[in-house]
C-alpha cells in the first residue's frame, strides 16, 4: 500500500481537529450609558457565554463592598497564599508560593491590572475565610466567596450570570457564564467604586511579595490596551480559548451642563461602558464602539432623552443594599 505523503496527513488533521468554542460563535456586544441605562448599541447582548478573566470584576467588588463593610484596610490587611494556588494552574507572574504574603491591594492590583488567577484565588480565600468567621460558620472559603459573587450578581439583576471561581477559568463539572449585558451591568456597579476606579485605570503598578527568602518586587502591567487614553477609566479583559478575547471599558465625557426652566443650571453625568465579548481585535472594536455610543447618546439627550419602550431600550439596573 502506498504511503501518505505527510502533507496530506497533516492536513487531514487540519480538518478533522476541533476548533475552539469561540472561533464558531459571534461576537456579543453591548453599549449602554452608566447613569440613565440607556442602551445605545446592542448585538447578541443576551446570549450566554464564558467571559474569562471579565469574571474578577466580579471578585473585586465583593473585595471591596467586604472591606468597606468591615472597615479593613486594603493596604495594610495581609493575605497568605493558600496551597491550593498549586492547582489553579497558567501563568504565574509573581512566582507565588504556598505561605507567600502580600497585601490585598497588591493583590487586587495583580488580579485586574495583570489578570493574575492566582492572586484571584488568594483574594477569594481570605476575603471567604473572613466572611464565615465573622458569620460564624465553617465551609470552604473560596467557594463562600463565589457564593458572595453569585449573591451579587443577583442582586445586580444579572439573571442569565452564574459565577464558578473567582478567576474565570474554564474548569470540568463547573460551568460559568455570563452575556454582555450582565457584563455592563457588572461594571457599571463596580465604577462607582473609588477603590476599583483607582487600580483599574492605572498602566502599572509596582508590587511586592514576601516569601521565605524576603521581599520582592514585581511591576505588574495593566493588559487594558485602552488604559490612559482619554477619557478611559477601565475596566478589564479576559481571554480563554472558550470565552475568546473580551473587554469591558468605561469611558467618561465631563458633565453636560444647561440651564434649567428656572434659571438654575444642573448638570447630567456622561458615562459609557462598552462591553466586547470574543472578538480578536476587541481593543479596537471597544474604541469604535465608544466613538458610535457617543454618536447615538448626544442626539438622544438632546432631543430630551425620550423613551417609548423601557424594557428594550433601557438596561435595568437594581440597587443592592
Amino acid at each position: 500500500m502506498k504511503p501518505f505523503p505527510i502533507f496530506q496527513i497533516l492536513a487531514l488533521f487540519a480538518v478533522v481537529l476541533p476548533s475552539p468554542a469561540s472561533a464558531q460563535a459571534p461576537e456579543s456586544v453591548m453599549v449602554m450609558e452608566a447613569y440613565s441605562g440607556k442602551i445605545l448599541v446592542s448585538a447578541n447582548a443576551d446570549v450566554k457565554r464564558p467571559i474569562a478573566s471579565l469574571t474578577k470584576i466580579a471578585a473585586a467588588i465583593v473585595t471591596v463592598d467586604w472591606a468597606t463593610a468591615t472597615g479593613t484596610d486594603l493596604g495594610t490587611t495581609m493575605l497568605t497564599a493558600p496551597d491550593s494556588i498549586t492547582l489553579v494552574g497558567g501563568p504565574n507572574p509573581m512566582n507565588l508560593q504556598p505561605g507567600d504574603r502580600l497585601s490585598l491591594r497588591d493583590a487586587l492590583y495583580s488580579a485586574l491590572l495583570g489578570s493574575d488567577n492566582l492572586a484571584a484565588l488568594c483574594i477569594a480565600d481570605h476575603v471567604g475565610r473572613e466572611i464565615l468567621t465573622r458569620r460564624g460558620k465553617t465551609g470552604e472559603p473560596v467557594a463562600a466567596f463565589v457564593g458572595e459573587m453569585n449573591q451579587l450578581a443577583k442582586a445586580l439583576g444579572m439573571t442569565q450570570t452564574r459565577f464558578a471561581n473567582p478567576h474565570g477559568l474554564e474548569r470540568p463539572n463547573a460551568k460559568a457564564y455570563s452575556t454582555a449585558a450582565d457584563v455592563a451591568r457588572l461594571s457599571a456597579y463596580a465604577m462607582r467604586r473609588n477603590a476599583i476606579t483607582f487600580i483599574v485605570r492605572q498602566k502599572d503598578r509596582q508590587i511586592n511579595v514576601t516569601g521565605a527568602t524576603g521581599k520582592r518586587g514585581y511591576h505588574v502591567r495593566n493588559t487594558n490596551e485602552l488604559a490612559g487614553e482619554p477619557g478611559i477609566l477601565g475596566v478589564k479583559t479576559g481571554t480563554t480559548n472558550a470565552a475568546g478575547p473580551c473587554v469591558a471599558i468605561c469611558t467618561d465625557r465631563e458633565p453636560l451642563v444647561r440651564q434649567k426652566p428656572d434659571g438654575s443650571k444642573g448638570a447630567t453625568p456622561r458615562r459609557l461602558i462598552v462591553v466586547v465579548l470574543n472578538n480578536p481585535d476587541r481593543f479596537n472594536r471597544a474604541r469604535s464602539l465608544i466613538e458610535r455610543g457617543w454618536a447615538v447618546y448626544d442626539p438622544w439627550l438632546a432631543a430630551g432623552a425620550p423613551v417609548e419602550n423601557r424594557n428594550r431600550e433601557i438596561l435595568s439596573m437594581p440597587t443592592p443594599q
